[in-house]
C-alpha cells in the first residue's frame, strides 16, 4: 500500500498574520527561540518504571522555565526538536494498549498545546509505532485527527512513491515584535520566521518494518540547500534549522546519523536546535567528541558560527538563543555574532528543582491514571534486587533475565523454523538501558518480591523489536570490542585516579553476553579494539570462522550504534514482537526468579591488572551492598558524594580484585 500525508503546497507555505509595514533602516529587535527536545513523553515529574514522583523531570516543570522565559524574552517562539510521543509507559499505554482515537490528541500534546508551542519536529522515536499512528497524532493524516495545534516540519523523509515530504518540510510563521526605531522609539513590527525539520536517516534501518518501501530519507546537507533559498524566496527573514541528530565531524554521507555539524555549513541558517544525542549544548566543560569539533564553540553555544543549543532530555533543560536582530530598509537581518545562547535547567543551583505547573497534571489527571493502573498488572516474583548501579563493573542482576528472553525465544523459533541453523549455538547480548546518565535516579532498580509490567519496562527501556542476526566469530569478538569501548584506557602505572567509564559512550551500547557457556576478559589497559582476550564457549576457544545465532534488536541489528558487520545484513529473523514483550512473556513463564538462575551468570570479567593509583567510577550512594550482592569483588566507596553536585557517590575498583568475579571462578 502506498502511503502518504501530504501537506499541501499552498498549507506548506502559508504564514500567519498580516505583512509587516515597511520599517525604516537600522531598526532594532531581539527575538528568543526556546527549544525543547526529547521530551519522550515525560509530561509529568513521575517515574512509571518505579511508580513514585521525579523531581528531575517531566513538561511540568519545564512548563515553569518556559513562562519564565517568555517574561524575560517577551519576543520569543517556542519550538519542540522531536522524540516527543514515546519515551515513558504513558506514551506506551496510549499508542499500544488503550490507542488514542482520532479525537483525543495525546498527553504530550495537550501539555504543549496548553504552553502555547510554535511549531516542532519529527525525531526518530517517534516512528517507533508506524507512520498511520504517528500520522494521526500529529494531526497531519487525511482524517485531520486531533493534534498539535502547531506545525510539524520534516524536510528530509519524504514518499518512497512520489519523492514528496511526509510533513510540510518548513513553515514560515509571521512573528509579531516590539522593535526599536533609529530614532530610539518603539515600533510594532513583524518578523518572518522560517522553520525547518530534519530527522536522522538512520530511521531506515530502526523502524525498518514501517518504513521500508513507504518512506525513504534524503541528506541533511542536500535537503538544506533544496529549500533554504526556497524559504528566503518566500520571504524568511529569519531561518531556524530543527535538526533531531548530534554533532559528527565524520566524512559527509546523506544517510549518517548525527550530520548538524554539516548542517550547519549551509548558508543561510540563522539558528540551529540540535536533538537526539541526549546532551546540553552549550557546556565550555563538555568531553564530548562532537562538542569539541572544529568550528564548534562550545562556551558561546556555535556551530561555524550559526547559534546553536541543544537542551537535553526529558524536560531537564531548555535552551535559549537570543537573535539579534537589525532591519536592513528591506529585510530583517539576524546578527549572529550578537546572539547569546544558553541553556536553563529545572533543577537549581542548590539542587532543588522548580515547582511543577499544576495547569499540566490537571489536563492529562485520566491519562496519568490509567496508566498507573496498567503497569501495575502482575506478571511474577523476584527473590533478588536487579539493578544498574553496578552494570559498568560487572553486575548481570538487571540484564541475565532479558538475555535469557530473548535466547530462548530465539531458540525455539530456530528450532521450528530455520533448520539450517538448529545445530547453531544461540547466545544472547543485551545492555543496562539506564546507567545514571539521565541524573543519579536514572538506574534500573527492581526490588525483590512481586513484579508488574512497570519491572520489566525498567529491565528493557526501548520499544525495540527482537531481531537474531547469524554471525561468525570474528564479528562477535569484533562486537565485543566495541562494546568495550565502554572504557577508557587505563595506564597501570598512574598514581593520579584515572576514571574507568568512557561517559561520551552510551550505556545503552554496552551490550553484554551473560551466558555460563561463554567467558571472555576485557583488558581495560589496552587501547579499544585490543581489549577482549580468552573468547571461548564451552571451555575452547571461539574460532574465527565459528557461527553463532545472536538475540539483539533492531536498532543494533541493523547498524545502529557502529558495531563492526552489523548492518542488517547478518539478519536472519525478524520477529513480530518486541523485546520488551518477549521478555514479560518469559517471566510470566518462569514466574518465580532467582538470583542463582536468572542473575549470577557472568560471562566477562576484567583482566587482572595491578595500577599504582585507583581507578574510580561513579554511581548511586548507597549501594556498595548491592556490589557485593552481586558477587562483584574489588569494589569500595572513596566519597559519599562525588562533588559533582549531582548526587553521585565515588567508588573505585581494584582491578587485580576484580579479576575474581564469578566469572573468572572456571
Amino acid at each position: 500500500m502506498r502511503f502518504s500525508y501530504l501537506v499541501p503546497a499552498a498549507a506548506i507555505l502559508a504564514a500567519c498574520g498580516s505583512i509587516p509595514s515597511k520599517l525604516p533602516q537600522g531598526a532594532r529587535a531581539s527575538l528568543a527561540i526556546i527549544e525543547t527536545t526529547d521530551l519522550h513523553a515525560n509530561v509529568l515529574s513521575y517515574d512509571y518504571y518505579k511508580l513514585a514522583p521525579d523531581a528531575s523531570l517531566g513538561l511540568e516543570r519545564t512548563a515553569t522555565l518556559i513562562r519564565q522565559a517568555r517574561k524575560d524574552f517577551p519576543d520569543s517562539l517556542l519550538l519542540d526538536n522531536g522524540d516527543t510521543i514515546q519515551g515513558t509507559a504513558l506514551g506506551d499505554y496510549q499508542a499500544l494498549v488503550a490507542p488514542v482515537g482520532c479525537g483525543q490528541p495525546l498527553a504530550i500534546y495537550k501539555a504543549m498545546n496548553a504552553l502555547g508551542y510554535d511549531g516542532g519536529s519529527v525525531g526518530n522515536h517517534d516512528f517507533n509505532w508506524g507512520l498511520e499512528f504517528l500520522g494521526q497524532v500529529t494531526a497531519t493524516s487525511p482524517q485531520h485527527c486531533a493534534g498539535p495545534a502547531f506545525p510539524i516540519v520534516l524536510a528530509n523523509v519524504v514518499d518512497a512513491h512520489s519523492g514528496k515530504p511526509l510533513f510540510a518540510p518548513y513553515r514560515i510563521i509571521d512573528t509579531h515584535v516590539t522593535a526599536t526605531g533609529p530614532d530610539g522609539k518603539a515600533v510594532a513590527a513583524t518578523v518572518k520566521v522560517g522553520i525547518i525539520g530534519f530527522t536522522t536517516p538512520a530511521i531506515m534501518g530502526w523502524d525498518k518494518r514501517w518504513l521500508e518501501g513507504r518512506v525513504r530519507t534524503e541528506g541533511w546537507r542536500e535537503t538544506a540547500q533544496r529549500y533554504i533559498p526556497e524559504m528566503r524566496a518566500k520571504g524568511a527573514e529569519v531561518i531556524v534549522a530543527i535538526s533531531h541528530g548530534g554533532l559528527d565531524g565524520a566524512q559527509y554521507a546523506p544517510s549518517m546519523e548525527n550530520g548538524s555539524w554539516h548542517l550547519a555549513q549551509v548558508p543561510g541558517i540563522d539558528a540551529l536546535l540540535l536533538g537526539h544525542s541526549h546532551e546540553v549544548f552549550p557546556n565550555a566543560a563538555s568531553k564530548s567528541a562532537g562538542f569539541n569539533l572544529p568550528d564548534v564553540d562550545k562556551a558561546r553555544g556555535t556551530v561555524h558560527g550559526v547559534p546553536t543549543v541543544m537542551a537535553g532530555l526529558w524536560g531537564k533543560q531548555i535552551g535559549v538563543i537570543q537573535l539579534a536582530l537589525h532591519h536592513d530598509g528591506k529585510r530583517w537581518v539576524a546578527d549572529s555574532g550578537a546572539a547569546q545562547v544558553e541553556t536553563r535547567s529545572i533543577q537549581r543551583a542548590d539542587r532543588s528543582f522548580v515547582e511543577p505547573d499544576p495547569e499540566i497534571a490537571a489536563l492529562v489527571k485520566s491519562e496519568h491514571e490509567a496508566t498507573i493502573a496498567y503497569v501495575k498488572t502482575p506478571i511474577g516474583d523476584t527473590d533478588f534486587r536487579m539493578s544498574a548501579y553496578f552494570a559498568d563493573v560487572g553486575d548481570v542482576s538487571a540484564i541475565q533475565v532479558v538475555n535469557q528472553a530473548q535466547a530462548e525465544y530465539v531458540r525455539r523459533y530456530v528450532q521450528a523454523n530455520l533448520p539450517q541453523y538448529a545445530q547453531l549455538p544461540v547466545l544472547s547480548v543485551s545492555a543496562p538501558f539506564k546507567t545514571g546518565a539521565a541524573g543519579v535516579a536514572d538506574y534500573t532498580d527492581v526490588a525483590p518480591g512481586n513484579m508488574a509490567l512497570n519491572n520489566a519496562a525498567d529491565l528493557y527501556l526501548y520499544p525495540n523489536d527482537l531481531h537474531a542476526v547469524k554471525v561468525n566469530g570474528a564479528i562477535l569478538k569484533a562486537w565485543l570490542e566495541r562494546a568495550a569501548g565502554r572504557f577508557n584506557t587505563i595506564d597501570p602505572a598512574r598514581s593520579e585516579p584515572q576514571e574507568l567509564v568512557n561517559t561520551a559512550f552510551p550505556g545503552f551500547n554496552f551490550d553484554m553476553l551473560s551466558d555460563p557457556d561463554v567467558r571472555y576478559q576485557v583488558d581495560v589497559t589496552q587501547a579499544p579494539g585490543q581489549r577482549v582476550k580468552g573468547l571461548s564457549w564451552r571451555g575452547q576457544p571461539v574460532r574465527a570462522e565459528q557461527e553463532f545465532i545472536v538475540a539483539t534488536n533492531n536498532y543494533r541489528a541493523s547498524g545502529g550504534g557502529g558495531f563492526p558487520g552489523l548492518d542488517g545484513s547478518k539478519t536472519v529473523f525478524a520477529s513480530p514482537d518486541n523485546n520488551r514483550a518477549v521478555l514479560i512473556a518469559y517471566i510470566k513463564s518462569v514466574r518465580h526468579l532467582n538470583r542463582a538462575a536468572n542473575g549470577s551468570a557472568h560471562s566477562w570479567r576484567f583482566a587482572r591488572v595491578r595500577t599504582k593509583g585507583p581507578v574510580i567510577f561513579h554511581s548511586a550512594p548507597g549501594k556498595l551492598a548491592l556490589a557485593k550482592d552481586a558477587g562483584l569483588a574489588g569494589i569500595s566507596v572513596v566519597k559519599d558524594d562525588d562533588g559533582s553536585g549531582k548526587g553521585y557517590s565515588l567508588y573505585a575498583i581494584d582491578l587485580n580484585e576484580a579479576s575474581a568475579s564469578p566469572a573468572g571462578r572456571e
